[in-house]
C-alpha cells in the first residue's frame, strides 16, 4: 500500500507522508493499518498545501474539504484515503461501483487471488498497470476467459504551479496537483 504522494513545489516537489503503525511486516492487511498521530502531521500536511497550493486556481474551491479532512480524527489508514477516493471520485463525476477486497472472501495467492476476485465480481477483463508483466500469469486469465490489459500510461500535461514552460512541467503528482490547478477541467484532461 501506498501512504505517500508527491505535490508540486516551487523547487521541484515534496513527499506528503502519513505515517502508519505497521505490525507484521507485509502480512497486516491493509484495512487493520493505524496512523501514527505521534507529530502533528495532518497539520503539516494542510500548511503545506496552503503553501504551494494557496494560489492555485481551484484551490479555494477544493480547501474547505480538505481542511476538513486533516482536522477530522481518524485512527485507521485505510478509513482516511477511502474518503479521499471517495472525494475524487464524485469531482471527477466518476460512476463506479467501489468494492473492498476484505469484503470478497478469497483463497488464492498471488495472481489467483486477483483472478479470483475478477470472477466473484464478474469481471471480464482486468486492466493492470504495466508492471504487472512482471508477475501475472497471463495464460490463467487466458484460460478463465477474462482479457487482461495492461495500462500504457502517457501523462497528460496541464497548468502547474511555477512553470515557465512544458519543460518545466513535473508529472506523477498527487490527484490534488491537478485538481487544485485545472478543477471541471480535470475530466477532460484524464481524458473521461
Amino acid at each position: 500500500f501506498e501512504n505517500r504522494n508527491k505535490i508540486r513545489t516551487q523547487n521541484g516537489w515534496m513527499w506528503l507522508t502519513i505515517p502508519v503503525i505497521t505490525k507484521r511486516k507485509g502480512r497486516q492487511r491493509i484495512c487493520e493499518v493505524k496512523i501514527d498521530d505521534g507529530f502533528p502531521w495532518r497539520r503539516q500536511h494542510w500548511q503545506s498545501l496552503k503553501t504551494w497550493y494557496g494560489r492555485a486556481p481551484y484551490f479555494k474551491t477544493y480547501a474547505p474539504y480538505f481542511e476538513g479532512l486533516y482536522q477530522k480524527p481518524t485512527e485507521v489508514f485505510c478509513e482516511f484515503v477511502v474518503e479521499i477516493i471517495k472525494f475524487f471520485l464524485v469531482e471527477l463525476k466518476i460512476e463506479t461501483q467501489v468494492f473492498f477486497e476484505s469484503q470478497i472472501k478469497t483463497s488464492s495467492p498471488a495472481t489467483g487471488r486477483i483472478l479470483e476476485l475478477c470472477q466473484k465480481l464478474k469481471a471480464d477483463t482486468y486492466l493492470s498497470g504495466i508492471g504487472g508483466k512482471n508477475y501475472l500469469d497471463e495464460e490463467m486469465f487466458q484460460r478463465a476467459g477474462i482479457r487482461l490489459l495492461y495500462q500504457n500510461f502517457i501523462h497528460p500535461v496541464y497548468r502547474q504551479q511555477f512553470i515557465r514552460n512544458q519543460q518545466d512541467f513535473i508529472p506523477c503528482m498527487s490527484i490534488l496537483d491537478l485538481l487544485f490547478n485545472e478543477g471541471p477541467n480535470s475530466r477532460k484532461i484524464l481524458g473521461l
